[in-house]
């Protein structure tokens, strides 16, 4: 297969294949519901992998330190600790059941020894603080070992208490609750830039909060309408800016993307900017409206991008340009002509997350490996579904499968675009870093298009088309890429697990080949 700029595809010792590092959970043909994950998401530093799950509680992975005795393995991750983080309710005003899944899990940048997370389910956002003890004091003069208060008459001396080593112990306290802020379901909390403040989103509102004032919320955002039956369109994602603090974006069911800045008006009705891509007349369907609605939306790490999702596509969108995405990439394309059955059994109204990869601001060994990688063409990946595809151009790689948990099937990458026609080559610098993660559906086909900049589109030619299929349903995913290495976990939501993997030999380079563990320190 060649690409775009007819050169051929290396093989032989240039062949991508991945397998798994590691399966957390148990591979039981009964799961439980409330074992079934709901949610994953990796710290700032990826050393601690968070998960909720649908009966409330949240588990969260650290990962090891490599073994001195074999230092071109990657560190495992085992879990750390567990806490329920919210319980079953019942709200008797609204004679409504509000179930204790959690919906979203965001981490906060580490200012100290704990480390603090949020929790949300549909209602209520709670904020954790999970430290470590391995000390404890003893030789107290008012109390026995036990806790007991002792007797003061019966006080002889004075002693002074000491600390004493005990067994680690991680301890998981809330530290504050976040509630009756919210009408609807909460889709979405994001964490702003200024470590003070996030935002949570319902289906018609958006609240600013403060994460040390649990007791009100200042509402930035609200489409309600006075009647109810004139409502258009409902908030299905929202997210900080990752710099700028007073900038956020939201997206609508309709396909739209609103960025606002809190600047202008304590009340953001009106946005700053509008990104809509013009409809083809000649594709509208009955379905056209669904399968528009955009379900995630996400930042890149510069901040000059950002990708939304919706059921059939991964777009890139420049926030300089508002009238149309930078990149459109098909990921559901071979369903197109399977929405009418989708209708009817409600799969069409799935909803799926993406996300990108790592970090753009770094330049350790790692990030050139990375930044070459998509100079060259680009290494993505793609949770298809039941299955996974992995694609990383100008590499071949053969078919593998596997009988763990989340299973890797069929499994193809192709030739594509030189850096001068890459679909990211007309991009800075700066944002190469950054790969899409794609986390797809029942996906047994993707065609990988060319949508290269405007200055190549000419040049660009199409890509090869990808397959994958397998067994297991693929609910959520995140991506790790921190400056040491790049790795990624997904839960299953067939089996209620948890699955990571990385490359047997190190991160491979298009037209270099494989960089060994050895030169990629913690990887």
């Amino acid at each position: 297969m060649a690409g775009a700029g007819g050169g051929g595809c290396p093989a032989g010792g240039n062949d991508l294949q991945w397998c798994f590092s590691q399966v957390k959970g148990a591979i039981d043909e009964d799961v439980a519901e409330a074992d079934i994950i709901s949610t994953v998401e990796f710290n700032y530093s990826g050393d601690l992998l968070a998960t909720g799950d649908k009966g409330g509680r949240v588990v969260i992975f650290q990962r090891e330190q490599e073994n001195k005795s074999r230092p071109h393995s990657r560190g495992e991750y085992n879990v750390y600790s567990t806490f329920q983080s919210h319980e079953p309710e019942f709200d008797y005003l609204k004679s409504l059941e509000i179930e204790e899944k959690i919906n979203k899990i965001r981490w906060l940048p580490q200012q100290n020894a704990a480390h603090f997370l949020l929790s949300t389910n549909d209602k209520t956002i709670k904020l954790w603080k999970i430290s470590e003890r391995d000390k404890r004091a003893e030789g107290y003069n008012l109390k026995d070992e036990d806790g007991r208060l002792r007797d003061p008459f019966r006080i002889t001396a004075l002693r002074v208490p000491v600390l004493k080593p005990m067994d680690l112990m991680v301890e998981a306290s809330p530290r504050r609750v976040f509630a009756n802020a919210h009408t609807y379901h909460v889709n979405s909390i994001s964490v702003n830039s200024d470590h003070e403040t996030y935002l949570s989103a319902d289906d018609l509102r958006i609240n600013l909060w403060h994460l040390e004032i649990t007791d009100r919320s200042f509402n930035i955002v609200d489409i309600k309408p006075a009647n109810m039956e004139e409502l258009t369109e409902v908030i299905t994602a929202a997210e900080f800016h990752p710099h700028q603090c007073n900038v956020f974006v939201y997206s609508s069911s309709k396909g739209t993307i609103r960025l606002c800045d809190m600047r202008s008006s304590a009340l953001c009705d009106r946005h700053s900017k509008f990104f809509e891509e013009p409809e083809d007349p000649s594709s509208r369907s009955f379905f056209s409206e669904i399968i528009s609605s955009i379900s995630d939306v996400k930042f890149s790490h510069s901040g000059r991008y950002m990708m939304t999702r919706d059921y059939l596509s991964v777009k890139v969108w420049d926030l300089n340009m508002e009238s149309r995405p930078v990149e459109t990439h098909q990921v559901h394309e071979y369903l197109r002509s399977k929405l009418c059955s989708l209708y009817e059994n409600d799969c069409i109204f799935d909803k799926f997350e993406c996300c990108w990869n790592g970090s753009d601001r770094s330049c350790s060994a790692p990030q050139v490996a990375r930044r070459e990688s998509s100079t060259e063409g680009r290494a993505w990946l793609v949770f298809s579904g039941p299955g996974v595809c992995f694609s990383c151009p100008d590499l071949l790689s053969g078919s593998q499968t596997s009988t763990h948990d989340l299973r890797v099937a069929h499994v193809h990458t192709a030739a594509s675009l030189p850096f001068r026609h890459s679909r990211l080559g007309h991009l800075p610098t700066a944002v190469h870093g950054e790969l899409p993660l794609l986390l797809g559906g029942s996906i047994q086909h993707q065609e990988v298009g060319s949508r290269a900049g405007q200055a190549d589109a000419d040049a660009a030619s199409p890509g090869t088309a990808l397959g994958a299929k397998s067994t297991v349903w693929a609910q959520q995913v995140q991506l790790l890429s921190p400056p040491n290495g790049i790795s990624w976990a997904a839960s299953s939501e067939a089996r209620g697990s948890v699955s990571s993997m990385d490359h047997p030999h190190g991160w491979c380079l298009p037209q270099v080949g494989c960089l060994p563990h050895s030169m990629v320190d913690g990887f």
